[in-house]
């Protein structure tokens, strides 16, 4: 007799046998114990999973009569295996149970010499039972064909469908079979079948030949019982994990793991030297590369979920390793690894190098740059944000809107101030500075004016040096500032006022909101109704667009605007030295005043307050909405 393969050997018989289809299983079952059998089935699932088995013992299960000693009156869930019904189905000789090739019998005429037949009883037994695999193979025309037979059989008639493709099954013929969804087998269930199976056999193997065959079989219990023949071929009397994955050309668990914890290292020469042993041993390359992926996916299953479950299909040791290599990196390292790897796999299998292309892909990813934390980035930005804005200058905090700036501190005697470099702002470059002195003179009289420098107030952060004389021409030294409680009121008129310039960039805002936004970062000198000055950090593109003839104008119509009358306009360029006073810092300021104290509020409100002292919760972060 030719020898039988194991797929055949050890087809399951009953539904006790059925591994991973418990679901079909006890629904089967139960409608064989409540007698609701219906007249037509429809088992779909990928190649292995028990389709047509599980079709042969239903029809067992309808048509068993039992044994002379425990006769069966009608249908029964746990079929005797030893009446002439039973041993026929099972050999597929049963006059009254066909099996039929969807693919050859895909025309209009053979269903229709099946409809034929149909009217008549069966030979022997209870059902006449037709199992068409491959249903999905059949013409449009049988399908058309099939429609009222299928919804309205002979109550001796029972059809069963197998297919791999239910996609191509017509809704019509779905709308008139139960249909029943076959899962692929975990890899532990086939493990344990193989492990079953060679111990009937009589041949001994380890945990890791078995979790090998099973692993490649992906699901499907028929490759793995063919998987399992071959690897009997090379050794029918002991099977190994090294033997077993050079005779199938994949890599072991152990290997998988040492490439995977190469690239969590960043180790790209061990990985190199790890792809070099596996070629030279004759390895599929396309199947390392897919092994390899399928273990960058569980690292990252593995470390997103305390307990991943059935999640992971892998055994209790590999499960170990698997969590031991997954904490020694984080859960966005992994997740880069795997798109990285998942993005390059499909060049790699589809390469005219294999090999090549597997090496520099692991290159890549194993010398990846480190990660910058979000937070690193979020500072950097903050901290670019508070020196445009001049808000993160250690100083005394600006004036809030509507009350009057500090006065000016007295100065005390010593080399003279330095002058201040200012310019006239014009429609066209700016005049010299006899043109500056020109215009001081036609200001209405009054007393006499101080030199802008003294007109802000004077900082303990800024430097005092003195500087080059302008055209030559000598400077008289300064006169000492005199005391805070001498300040006139010209002085003060002349300090800082925001809340006018305010005023000012709201008249610019209607029209210009750029140049609104570019004077926001201004440090207002001066600010009333006869001199508008302004100074910026020289060389900032905040100064460039605000000196620009069309910016000038409409600067001026908006003072005028507020004014009433349009006053000189002056820019001035500085060094950053202390509290730069600017609507950008002061609004900087505001939110910062307003953070706090929502933060003081939330910290008393009672629901947080209760929320702490139950769950010990602390108040991470407030959000104030824009406005």
């Amino acid at each position: 007799m030719s020898y039988v393969v194991l797929a055949r050997k050890w087809r399951p018989m009953s539904f006790e046998d059925l591994i991973g289809q418990e679901h079909v299983s006890r629904t089967l079952g139960n409608a064989i114990q409540s007698g609701r059998v219906a007249h037509a089935f429809l088992f779909t699932g990928v190649r292995g999973v028990g389709k047509t088995t599980s079709a042969r013992i239903l029809a067992k299960a309808l048509n068993c009569v039992g044994t002379p000693e425990a006769p069966a009156t009608g249908p029964t869930v746990t079929p005797c295996l030893q009446c002439a019904a039973c041993r026929e189905i099972a050999a597929g000789t049963d006059v009254d149970v066909r099996e039929i090739d969807g693919a050859s019998y895909n025309g209009v005429d053979e269903v229709r010499k099946l409809q034929d037949s149909l009217p008549y009883r069966p030979a022997r037994d209870r059902f006449k039972i037709f199992i068409v695999d491959e249903v999905h193979m059949l013409s449009q025309s049988a399908w058309n064909a099939f429609l009222k037979t299928l919804e309205e059989p002979p109550p001796h008639v029972k059809f069963i469908f197998a297919t791999t493709e239910v996609q191509k099954v017509p809704v019509t013929i779905l709308s008139r079979v139960q249909r029943f969804d076959f899962k692929l087998i975990p890899t532990k269930l086939i493990a344990a079948r193989l492990a079953h199976v060679l111990s009937a056999e009589g041949i001994k193997s380890d945990e890791r030949a078995l979790s090998i065959i099973a692993r490649e079989a992906a699901g499907s219990m028929r490759d793995a019982m063919s998987l399992l023949d071959q690897v009997i071929a090379w050794n029918d009397q002991a099977l190994d994990g090294d033997s077993v994955s050079r005779v199938l050309g994949v890599a072991s668990r152990q290997v998988l793991h040492d490439m995977a914890a190469a690239l969590v290292a960043g180790d790209a020469s061990r990985c190199l030297s790890i792809v070099g042993e596996l070629a030279n041993q004759g390895y599929d390359m396309a199947n390392v590369a897919r092994d390899v992926l399928s273990v960058l996916r569980d690292l990252v299953v593995s470390k997103v979920c305390a307990s991943p479950g059935d999640l992971l299909d892998l055994a209790d040791e590999e499960r170990a390793d698997v969590a031991a290599l997954a904490e020694r990196t984080s859960v966005d390292d992994l997740v880069r690894l795997h798109q990285g790897f998942s993005a390059g796999f499909d060049d790699v299998v589809r390469s005219g190098q294999v090999r090549a292309a597997l090496e520099m892909l692991l290159v890549r990813l194993g010398r990846r740059p480190p990660m910058i934390p979000i937070d690193d980035l979020v500072s950097r930005l903050s901290a670019l944000e508070k020196r445009l804005t001049g808000s993160g200058q250690r100083g005394p905090a600006p004036p809030p809107s509507g009350r009057p700036g500090p006065r000016p501190e007295p100065r005390p005697s010593g080399p003279p101030a330095p002058r201040q470099q200012s310019r006239e702002a014009g429609p066209s470059a700016a005049p010299p500075p006899s043109a500056m002195k020109a215009e001081a003179a036609e200001e209405p009289p009054g007393p006499a004016p101080v030199p802008s420098r003294a007109a802000e107030p004077v900082r303990d952060s800024e430097p005092i040096s003195d500087s080059a004389p302008r055209n030559g021409a000598s400077v008289p030294p300064a006169a000492p500032l005199a005391p805070a409680s001498s300040v006139g009121p010209t002085e003060s008129a002349k300090a800082v006022s925001l809340e006018t310039f305010r005023a000012i960039i709201g008249q610019v805002r209607a029209t210009r909101p750029e140049l609104a936004a570019c004077l926001n970062h201004a440090e207002v000198v001066q600010a009333d109704a006869t001199r508008l000055t302004l100074a910026f950090e020289a060389g900032t593109i905040f100064e460039r667009n605000a000196s620009t003839p069309d910016a000038l104008a409409v600067l001026r119509a908006a003072a005028r605007e507020v004014f009433g009358v349009e006053p000189s306009v002056v820019f001035e360029t500085r060094a950053v030295n202390g509290v730069r006073t600017t609507i950008a810092a002061a609004e900087t300021q505001e939110r910062n005043d307003q953070k706090q104290q929502a933060l003081a509020r939330a910290k008393q409100h009672p629901k947080i307050a209760e929320a702490s002292r139950i769950l010990g919760a602390k108040l991470k972060e407030i959000r104030i909405p824009e406005e």
